[in-house]
């Protein structure tokens, strides 16, 4: 069922980014300081209210991708980008990894003309220190109707940290961000 796009709550925000796996993005997100919540869920694509397995298929044209509701006094826009450059190729399209599809794609789905300006800017900051050998291919995109994914999908990581996939995919995604951004985790 869509969700529709309900402005965040006085004083919050929210940035939509798709990067691989759901379940990789949301373990990370929760962890983060002034993030306030991260739903696992589907956007971008052609039909209204996909499933995990339609969109699994790659023919809804949907990415995996998480909504993360932020205090912005307690975390910019452009530390939540700055995090997502480092938890994901932003230089494979249509994969992460093993995840090979479009579903997976490298996407911000801006809310806003200063989103769509802040994502641009962080990217040309990280082509112009040439922190990546292969060019960028993250798409800067307006956000599109939300469907929430699955109820299992939510907290995947945190309710299956033994689960093959978590511990060999999410789980050292995971350990990079807590060790480069240990200022950045929540208490």
């Amino acid at each position: 069922m869509e969700a529709q796009f309900q402005p965040a709550r006085s004083g919050r925000e929210v940035a939509t980014l798709a990067g691989g796996c759901f379940w990789c993005l949301e373990a990370v997100y929760d962890q983060v300081q002034g993030v306030e919540s991260v739903e696992s869920g589907y956007l971008g694509g052609t039909i209204e209210d996909p499933t995990y397995e339609a969109v699994c298929s790659g023919q809804t044209g949907h990415a995996e991708a998480v909504r993360i509701t932020f205090d912005p006094k307690a975390i910019s826009y452009k530390n939540l980008l700055e995090i997502f450059f480092v938890i994901h190729d932003p230089t494979t399209l249509n994969r992460q990894g093993n995840d090979v599809g479009t579903q997976y794609r490298s996407a911000i789905f801006y809310h806003s003309p200063e989103q769509r300006h802040t994502a641009e800017a962080v990217m040309a900051s990280i082509t112009e220190q040439q922190l990546y050998e292969k060019p960028i291919v993250t798409e800067v995109v307006p956000a599109a109707p939300w469907y929430e994914a699955e109820a299992y999908h939510q907290e995947y990581f945190a309710r299956n940290p033994f689960q093959g996939y978590c511990q060999f995919v999410v789980g050292p995604k995971v350990a990079k961000f807590r060790k480069q951004f240990t200022t950045r985790l929540k208490s």
